[in-house]
């Protein structure tokens, strides 16, 4: 079975779907990155006080707590399995695609490495691997590269006469 190209060939009806499926996902995906950056600042500090929290700051503005071991594994937990489906159905649809297949490659495998890296990473500086919040942050950035870059070339081949 070729599936290499053959979005071109879709009904208009599945294209729209695919289309209206990557909207909502792209809210969803980009909302939770407010998140991030609301509880995190984007910055390493911010991610390692959100997890171990900062009552021995003083200083802090909002008194952070860690989190309990049941938070960190639903957190852990729930991502993990989100985020992994989606971008296996993101993947599949980007197989799809006409685009180089190195980079098609890179674009579907990818951010499920970095699901792992990121969510196992949050998980791993919680037990007390504090420099693993560099390798959060580097796949969390990697994670979103991918799901910004794939959906704008599923666009785009949607977009595309065959």
């Amino acid at each position: 079975m070729i599936v290499h190209g053959s979005i071109h060939s879709f009904p208009k009806e599945i294209k729209g779907l695919i289309a209206i499926f990557l909207v909502i996902l792209s809210i969803g995906f980009y909302t939770g990155l407010l998140f991030v950056n609301d509880t995190t600042k984007l910055e390493p500090e911010g991610i390692e006080q959100q997890y171990l929290g900062n009552e021995l700051d003083e200083d802090a503005d909002v008194m952070l707590f860690k989190k309990s071991d049941r938070e960190i594994l639903t957190l852990v937990h729930n991502h993990i399995l989100s985020l992994s489906l989606i971008f296996f159905v993101l993947s599949l649809i980007l197989s799809t695609t006409s685009i180089n297949k190195k980079f098609k490659h890179f674009l579907m495998f990818e951010p499920l490495i970095s699901v792992l890296l990121t969510f196992g990473g949050i998980y791993i500086m919680w037990t007390g691997v504090l420099w693993f919040k560099y390798i959060v942050m580097i796949s969390g950035i990697l994670m979103t590269f991918s799901f910004t870059a794939a959906t704008l070339i599923i666009f785009s081949q949607l977009l595309k006469k065959s």
